[in-house]
């Protein structure tokens, strides 16, 4: 069986997802599944990685659909949020259950990991008790092989009742078979929802519901899965299903008689509250277990306790961290000595083409501030933020997505769980964070899998204290420039890797502080919990994770750099060429800032680079540089000999480095992560705070570092 795929749009309403199909016939799959599953793997298989993505309405949780086309039908994939159970606890759980109920799919593909599917079978289990109109992928069945686990599926398809096809998706392999049995399920339609067996209290309490319940119209909705829901009391539920049948169902007297009967019974047997929903997940659990047994076989434990025992080594209190910082001095180093070459030969071939763009303006014989404007002034500013830019985050971004397709990043986030939940926050901001290495917006957006709102805005908040990939050139430049010197080759790159990770400890130092101090003032609460699966260790997927990094980080982060760069180019050369009593507005403005920061032990054309690359923190160091050249564009040296000549020659001490260094760790987000906050938070007051705090906290440490050399010294 052939598939084609393509990708589809959508349109939001406030009532749920709008799905916008591109024929009449086509039908609506979900695709469901627990986090690390390969989920989205089987859906970007499926659709040829080429979705839609968007906000579910009301939420801040990410969706995509795609089109997939067999011979027999045409599909809209939808691809819900990974989730481990229907029972909603965070906005991707509530999500996923309300797609499944309410969002009109013709059928559910649960997919599951064959490494650990019997914890996969309770998602499973809750979408059945809904509608039988499912088929399970067990997916990962490569890695089940590997580590000797054996899965009988047509006995699991016999007790499920459903179909049950294996996969291994990033392979393509068992996607036809996939289809073929939606395919069969589309024809013909199975009837009823499994039963899940509890004990003879909740069956009659259930019983005793779903008589009332049965005079309604309840249309796709099981009778029996709603009387349980009902009575688990589950207000966000209630309000769903109410605006589905279109009437306030609760209202009944017939139903509120049932459900107060049925809970005060439960209740006179010592079942209610915490202890109901305990013996319901204890239910499914033992209907997970019976499942499973004799249907998944394990020959041989050797690769799981190899997992165990290397988790044993990088989880440790004494190695954990260790082991952190060393892997983040080795991507620091390959992302230094890496992008050095491709970066210089991408600046000589920018550089090249605006020697182009000047032949053909003066060809044209085009006035000399229009050339200047729009070649030295924009064009310019674009060559230095792709050429400085693009490298750095083409290495960086695919070495960062491997550590998490090997299954590391979830091992960083359970080391940071801890310290995080003393500063009475959420330990996914473990990752958050890391995302912020690469992008601070980025990161912001990454905040999202935080369900907690009051720990996704401190997430949001504290992102821009760890530096993104922006402010590492100029890190690297002063370290190399003032505390490297002449050294070369690999020794420079290795002691610039390793000082360049204690500035990074720096700024994750602030992290957790300022998270300490505003969850105990503007922001006070107590940390929530979460579910925090590790993953089975796993080869990468190298050519995938380039492409995918390459694609969906790097190009569209630079792309948004670019986007705010070009104005700023145009803005820089006109203060830098328009005069004033033979003064440039430039050099007017740093003088202007001159005394403020001279107690910062910086100096006005540092305070007033760092303002004008607000767009894009690329081009502070370009910015310094053509102001003390005196020059009217942006201009490029050599070599860092010369450009640190360049720097003494204007004043510059260690002093002035270090507090440079300083400043740009610390200091306002740029516009694009600004814009993000805004986006994310929909708040001008919390857009506001997220840029005040890193600027406040950088000046006070700046003067206090200044202060204190100078009254040693």
């Amino acid at each position: 069986m052939g598939l084609t795929n393509t990708s589809v749009g959508i349109a939001a309403v406030d009532s749920g997802l709008v799905i916008k199909k591109q024929s009449g016939d086509d039908k609506v799959i979900a695709i469901a599944g627990n986090p690390n599953v390969g989920k989205s793997t089987v859906f970007n298989a499926l659709t040829g990685m080429n979705q839609h993505t968007g906000n579910w309405p009301g939420k801040t949780v990410t969706n995509a659909q795609g089109y997939c086309k067999t011979k027999r039908n045409s599909y809209v994939m939808v691809d819900i949020p990974g989730t481990y159970s229907l029972m909603a606890h965070s906005a991707e759980e509530e999500i996923a259950r309300n797609f499944i109920c309410f969002g009109d799919a013709d059928a559910v593909v649960v997919v599951c990991d064959a490494t650990c599917l019997e914890r996969n079978m309770n998602l499973v289990l809750q979408v059945l008790e809904i509608s039988n109109n499912a088929v399970v992928c067990v997916n990962l069945m490569d890695e089940a092989k590997r580590k000797h686990i054996k899965v009988d599926l047509e006995l699991l398809s016999e007790r499920l009742g459903v179909p049950v096809v294996g996969a291994v998706a990033r392979k393509k392999h068992g996607l036809n078979e996939l289809m073929l049995a939606v395919d069969d399920l589309m024809d013909k339609k199975r009837q009823g929802a499994l039963e899940i067996a509890y004990n003879d209290d909740i069956e009659n309490a259930i019983k005793m519901i779903e008589a009332a319940v049965l005079n309604f119209p309840l249309y796709e909705l099981s009778s029996r899965w709603l009387s349980l829901r009902l009575l688990d009391s589950d207000e966000s539920l209630m309000a769903e299903i109410n605006e589905y049948l279109g009437v306030d169902f609760l209202k009944d007297e017939r139903i509120q008689s049932a459900i107060s009967t049925a809970k005060l019974e439960l209740l006179e047997k010592g079942i209610g509250g915490d202890r109901l929903k305990d013996q319901i997940v204890a239910s499914i659990i033992q209907k997970a277990e019976d499942i499973c047994t004799g249907a998944i076989i394990i020959t041989e434990k050797k690769y799981a306790e190899i997992d165990r025992k290397i988790d044993k080594v990088i989880t440790s209190r004494g190695l954990g961290y260790p082991i952190m910082v060393a892997l983040l001095a080795l991507i620091f180093w390959i992302t230094i000595t890496g992008a050095n070459y491709p970066s210089k030969i991408l600046s000589d071939a920018l550089f090249y083409v605006q020697d182009r763009l000047t032949d053909i303006f003066n060809a044209l014989n085009a006035p000399d501030w229009l050339h200047g404007a729009l070649v030295l002034g924009v064009y310019r500013v674009l060559a230095w933020v792709v050429s400085v830019m693009l490298p750095p985050m083409a290495i960086f971004f695919p070495l960062f997505t491997l550590l998490e397709d090997a299954g590391y990043l979830p091992r960083i986030a359970y080391n940071m769980d801890k310290t995080f939940k003393r500063c009475n926050a959420c330990g996914k901001q473990a990752l958050t964070m890391c995302m912020g290495f690469g992008c601070n917006a980025a990161g912001i957006v990454g905040c999202r899998i935080i369900d907690s709102p009051r720990e996704r805005l401190l997430a949001i908040l504290t992102n821009n204290f760890v530096p993104c990939n922006g402010r590492f050139p100029t890190l690297i430049a002063l370290l190399t420039m003032f505390f490297i010197g002449s050294m070369g080759g690999l020794l420079s790159s290795a002691i610039s890797a390793a000082l360049l990770t204690l500035v990074i400890l720096m700024g994750i130092c602030a992290t957790f502080f300022v998270t300490w101090l505003l969850s105990r003032t503007l922001l006070k609460g107590i940390p929530s919990s979460f579910t925090l699966e590790l993953p089975p260790y796993r080869r990468p997927q190298v050519g995938k994770v380039i492409v995918r990094s390459i694609f969906d980080r790097t190009l569209f982060v630079l792309g948004r750099a670019i986007v705010v760069a070009a104005p700023a180019g145009l803005i820089i050369w006109l203060m830098a060429n328009i005069t004033i009593n033979d003064v440039s507005i430039l050099n007017h403005c740093a003088s202007f800032l001159d005394p403020f920061a001279y107690l910062m032990g910086l100096d006005g054309v540092i305070l007033m680079a760092f303002i004008l690359g607000f767009p894009a923190n690329e081009i502070v160091l370009p910015i310094i540089i053509m102001a003390y050249a005196a020059q009217g564009s942006i201009v490029e040296m050599d070599n860092l000999f010369e450009m640190k000549q360049l720097f003494i020659n204007n004043g510059w001490t260690f002093v002035t480095a270090i507090s440079m260094m300083l400043f740009s760790m610390f200091h306002w987000p740029c516009s694009t992560t600004l814009m993000t906050i805004k986006k994310e938070t929909g708040s001008k007051k919390w857009t506001l705070l997220a840029a005040l705090l890193p600027t406040v906290i950088g000046i006070a440490i700046c003067m206090l570092f200044t202060t204190i050399v100078r009254l040693i010294m």
